[in-house]
């Protein structure tokens, strides 16, 4: 799966993402992320890329034309490694080839959620759009983006960090990502329902025990066991997705 984020900052995202699980699954070729600096693509000689929007108003805004110059060599990209994989002549290729979905992170968007991560989990190429200052001209979102999503009703100084967020969640359900892929499954949000809680050595720590039934080796009662945490801590922590879970489950 290939990951290109569109942004004024690559150097962050970059090292944000190239750490940890993500860099491994990068360095194995699971993942491939890219940072397109949008700078590059200006047509101004002092590379700007904001202007002060019309009829006034605090703060600057993306212009469009280097955003969507940025858009289209990443699309081009995209296009040629399709062509690449498929190994088809180039007109049967150009007709396969639909375009590639492009994440606007705004507050303005559907929050994101783990069923939306599974959902983009199944695309080979995401491309996300990073805005700053005051946002983007909306001629070229009308051009290019396909999803608006918001990671939370909150504003942040620019798109990388949701970006990062919403690249992380994904990738981990990519095959092969995780060392154990029944950990991307059975985890929280799975079913609507929180984790249960997890224990490990020792067996006893400042007072506090591990359930007995967690020592019992009894696979059914441990199941049972953690399906009623489950339960209980969504309750208490997250009465939402409770009474989501509930519709569905009546």
């Amino acid at each position: 799966m290939r990951f290109h984020v569109l942004t004024l900052f690559p150097e962050m995202v970059l090292q944000g993402l190239h750490t940890s699980i993500l860099g491994r699954a990068c360095e194995q070729g699971l993942i491939a992320i890219e940072a397109v600096n949008i700078r590059d693509y200006t047509k101004n000689k002092h590379k700007k890329v904001d202007d002060y929007p019309y009829g006034g108003g605090a703060g600057m805004l993306m212009q469009a034309q280097p955003v969507y110059d940025a858009y289209k060599a990443v699309e081009e990209k995209i296009a040629g490694l399709n062509k690449e994989k498929e190994g088809e002549n180039e007109l049967a290729t150009a007709n396969k080839i639909s375009k590639p979905r492009v994440i606007y992170l705004t507050p303005q968007g559907s929050v994101f959620s783990q069923h939306m991560a599974e959902e983009l989990a199944k695309e080979e190429d995401l491309i996300f759009l990073c805005g700053h200052y005051e946002g983007i001209d909306e001629r070229v979102l009308e051009e290019i983006v396909t999803d608006y999503v918001s990671i939370g009703d909150y504003v942040l100084t620019g798109g990388e960090l949701p970006a990062m967020v919403m690249i992380d969640a994904i990738s981990r359900l990519v095959p092969e990502v995780l060392n154990n892929d029944v950990s991307a499954e059975f985890e929280s949000f799975h079913e609507d329902l929180l984790e249960y809680p997890q224990y490990s050595r020792p067996e006893e720590w400042q007072g506090k025990k591990v359930p007995q039934v967690l020592l019992s080796g009894h696979h059914a009662n441990i199941e049972k066991w953690r399906r009623e945490q489950s339960i209980k801590r969504t309750k208490e922590r997250r009465p939402d997705l409770y009474e989501k879970w509930k519709e569905k489950n009546k």
